[in-house]
């Protein structure tokens, strides 16, 4: 009896021994489970904090390169477009010379010769550039004389001279033109320019150097008897000129 006494005593004790061990072993269990938990929904929300930028970044970028295309295009347009400005004003340029290359050279009669002094008196008047076309032939003589971008200053002459037409630094753009070529050296294209300054606008204060220069690109040209006629005709349309300077000593040089 007394035993049975001891065991039922015993036996509930021995029993919340147990419970308190497996309650303290099971804590640590508990807590590791949370903090892996926790652990894990940090790393998910930063992940998904990551997707989230590389979504944004690629985003941007698909923007940048749209950008970029839009751009490229722009630019292809651009220069296609001036390319066909250079070639339809190059093609004017050609034609006009062409003409005026086509024209009879027939003798003047005194008539012919009186009324030539006429015109020669009657100076026409330019029309003046105002100050933003004074600002656009300063850069193009910067492109020439400074930067020596003769392609570039090739187009860019093309430009102002669409842009102003008949104007008095329009003259001094078409010779400019010529120059650049000669000094390309483009020696068709040059003597086109220097044509068109000596012939149309021969009372402008560039058509001595024009005709000259026109010379010269003969010469080069290897048109010598052509080259001579010109420099005659500096002599004797432009007396006074710096250019008949040149011209007499080219004459005198006996280049034929």
């Amino acid at each position: 009896m007394r035993k049975q006494l001891m065991a039922a005593v015993m036996f509930p004790l021995a029993l919340g021994q147990a419970e308190i061990t497996l309650a303290q072993s099971s804590t640590p269990a508990f807590q590791n489970s949370a903090s892996e938990a926790q652990r894990n929904a940090s790393s998910s929300q930063a992940t998904s904090e990551l997707f989230y930028m590389i979504q944004q970044l690629q985003s941007e970028v698909r923007r940048l390169q749209g950008e970029t295309e839009e751009q490229r295009h722009l630019i292809k347009r651009l220069q296609d477009q001036g390319r066909d400005r250079y070639i339809d004003l190059d093609q004017r340029i050609l034609d006009l010379s062409e003409k005026l290359a086509a024209r009879p050279q027939a003798a003047e009669t005194p008539g012919e010769e009186a009324g030539k002094e006429k015109r020669a008196a009657e100076i026409r008047e330019y029309r003046q550039p105002d100050a933003e076309e004074r600002k656009a032939y300063k850069a193009i003589q910067d492109l020439i004389h400074n930067q020596k971008k003769y392609d570039q200053a090739i187009s860019a002459l093309y430009e102002f001279i669409d842009k102003y037409p008949e104007g008095d630094l329009t003259v001094n753009a078409y010779y400019w033109l010529g120059e650049v070529y000669l000094v390309k050296p483009q020696l068709e294209q040059a003597r086109q320019a220097f044509s068109i300054v000596a012939t149309r606008y021969a009372d402008h204060r560039k058509a001595p150097d024009a005709l000259y220069k026109l010379g010269i690109t003969l010469a080069r040209l290897d048109k010598n008897s052509e080259a001579r006629r010109q420099m005659e005709q500096v002599l004797a349309d432009y007396p006074e000129s710096e250019a008949a300077r040149l011209a007499r000593k080219f004459l005198d040089s006996g280049q034929d």
